[in-house]
């Protein structure tokens, strides 16, 4: 049986620094006042009082009057998931540019309600409601428009810095592997494993916003890891939208590897698994080849990891066993993602000695798997293997400097 999505919204809760003091459940359709039924809210004020709650939150999405007529009714502030998500967003954005993109998303989220909210605003001060009652709608609409422009032009500066930065990492020849996967799956525990530095990681939710890039060598090839931020049961296209020139990094990615926890239950597995393919498919990303790291299984005995691949076989690509904790299976998940880029080739050169083609040399050795250099008394012989776009560009440059260039 599915968990109850409350149990992931009390995760949020406690990852937003919440004590949560109790919870109730509704199944029926939205009420237009209240979202729960009349009733319920009666009972959702007396457990307020009993626990001396000092804030509710809602899993479904509130309309600003319905926040008000339960604020009203519980005597406390009301919020929803999403504003759940912004709070911890906020707590967790460590760059300028990730509390941009947090600023972004919440305006924007107030432009949808900015009427609506101002109104209410002006009727009398409830939790959640105060301070907007001088504001026109049409004064305030403007100013939050203006702040999201500025917001906008400035992120705008960001992302031609990253394009920037993604096209020098092209023109070294280097291949990019992007982390995905679940929030809270292990991603910046394997990032850590795999590059032996040391990323901040903790049991809440939402550890990663910003991306964090490192260098790796597999077997003599480099590449670039991308950490990125996890994925979410509906995460609000908002947050997409404004996250998009970080979350941009995987749809360039020659490689995505995707984390999942297979500690949990064979149906949270395939929810969490569907919301991570969704969201790779709404970003773009749905054209890369993708290594599915199946995480965790320290926490799992010998035979409940052999069910676990056999239930998850057609459901994952090319999936590894591992634990990123304890580093278990890491080899055989670097030799699967090896296997996805078989775009490499290996070639040859022959170029003369001189004060331009020696830092020539010294720089391919950054850039490529250099398999064997000779010396002679005024040339030099290089055999190396690298992408056959990165092969092309160092066959123009052997040329230019008067060398010979095959490939083998």
């Amino acid at each position: 049986m599915e968990p109850s999505s409350l149990d992931e919204l009390k995760r949020l809760a406690e990852s937003a620094g919440y004590e949560v003091v109790g919870q109730m459940e509704q199944t029926r359709s939205s009420d237009p006042r209240y979202q729960i039924g009349a009733g319920k809210v009666d009972e959702l004020a007396q457990l307020v009082e009993a626990t001396e709650a000092g804030k509710v939150i809602f899993d479904n999405p509130l309309r600003p009057l319905q926040c008000y007529n339960l604020a009203k009714a519980t005597r406390i502030e009301v919020i929803d998931r999403f504003q759940l998500i912004l709070e911890i967003f906020t707590k967790r954005a460590t760059t300028a540019e990730a509390q941009m993109q947090i600023k972004l998303a919440k305006l924007q989220y107030d432009l949808t309600r900015a009427k609506e909210t101002v109104r209410l605003a002006t009727k009398g001060e409830q939790p959640g409601f105060m301070g907007l009652g001088s504001y026109e709608v049409d004064v305030y609409y403007e100013s939050v428009k203006r702040e999201v422009h500025a917001i906008r032009r400035k992120l705008r500066k960001i992302r031609e810095k990253r394009v920037l930065h993604r096209k020098r990492r092209a023109e070294l020849g280097f291949s990019t592997i992007s982390l995905a996967g679940y929030t809270h799956s292990g991603k910046s525990s394997l990032f850590n494993s795999l590059t032996e530095e040391r990323v901040p990681v903790d049991n809440a939710l939402f550890t990663t916003l910003s991306t964090t890039t490192r260098l790796v060598e597999f077997s003599k090839r480099k590449f670039l890891l991308i950490d990125t931020v996890g994925f979410i049961d509906r995460l609000p296209l908002m947050l997409i939208e404004a996250f998009h020139s970080t979350l941009e990094e995987t749809i360039y990615s020659d490689l995505i590897l995707l984390v999942i926890d297979v500690s949990e239950s064979l149906a949270l597995i395939e929810k969490k698994l569907t919301i991570c393919l969704e969201t790779i498919e709404r970003i773009g990303a749905s054209g890369i080849p993708i290594v599915t790291a199946l995480n965790k299984i320290d926490l799992l005995s010998e035979a409940e990891t052999e069910r676990k691949i056999s239930d998850l076989r057609g459901w994952v690509q090319n999936p590894v066993p591992i634990s990123a904790l304890h580093r278990t299976n890491l080899e055989q998940l670097r030799q699967a993602m090896l296997r996805t880029q078989k775009d490499y080739v290996r070639a040859s050169f022959v170029i003369p000695l001189t004060n331009e083609s020696m830092p020539f040399i010294s720089s391919l050795f950054r850039s490529a798997d250099v398999q064997a250099i000779e010396y002679t008394e005024n040339a030099a012989h290089v055999v190396f293997e690298a992408s056959v776009e990165f092969a092309e560009k160092i066959r123009n440059r052997v040329e230019k400097l008067n060398g010979e260039f095959e490939r083998n």
